[in-house]
This record gives C-alpha cells, structure tokens and sequence, in this order.
C-alpha cells in the first residue's frame, strides 16, 4: 500500500492558450499531444513523451506557477538549449545538482519548466 509511480503532471494555462502550449511542449520541446478522453475535452490539452504524461488544463484565475515546476529528462540538453534560445526563450542555469545537467526555462505562460540529462 503505498505510491507506485506518477502518472502525469499538469501545469495550467490561461483560457485560449492551447495553440501556444502546442507549440511551445510540441514544437519546441518535441512532445506529442494525445486525444483527451470526450467527458474532458472542452478546454486543455495533453502531451507525451517517454515516460512523461503532461496535462494542461485551463484555469479561469490563471497564475504562472514560478517556483513548482515538472523537470524533464531529454537526450541532448545543449541541442534544446540551443533550439529553446533560437526561438527567443530564455534559459536560466541554477545550482548544480550532482548527476545532471541543467536548466530552467518557462512556457509561454509563464510556468517554470526544469529541463535535465543524466551525465
């Protein structure tokens, strides 16, 4: 009796943002959207990639999330370093962490977004 794993994160984004929370985890980040099942659909999107389930969901009183945040792990960090800050986001180092590479950036909205490889 006790956690087994995570199923998904979800991070919230203001009415009408889906198209940029597409191209920002899609585009950018190289994640796939999946089909929401019908009894929640009216409004979010979800994403894959890996192992990782990211479900955006659409908060009326939206505030960007500065501090909680999802760290991914990616294969080529200085590639989407590289790809991240040709698409005018900012990437922020911070303290190391033994084991990893890594850097923070945002999403369209605002939310903090951990991005890190093993090595």
């Amino acid at each position: 009796m006790g956690i087994v794993g995570i199923d998904h994160v979800q991070l919230a984004i203001p009415a009408g943002g889906e198209d940029q929370a597409r191209a920002f985890f899609v585009g950018l980040l190289g994640m796939r959207e999946v089909p929401k099942p019908a009894n929640l659909s009216s409004s979010g999107c979800w994403f894959e990639a890996g192992g990782v389930s990211l479900h955006i969901g659409v908060d009326p009183d939206f505030s960007p999330a500065r501090k909680a945040h999802p760290a991914m792990l990616v294969d080529d960090l200085a590639g989407l370093r590289e790809k991240l800050m040709e698409a005018g986001m900012d990437t922020r180092d911070d303290k190391p962490v033994e084991g990893y590479s890594r850097f923070f950036t945002s999403d369209p909205f605002g939310n903090r977004i951990e991005l890190m490889q093993r090595g």
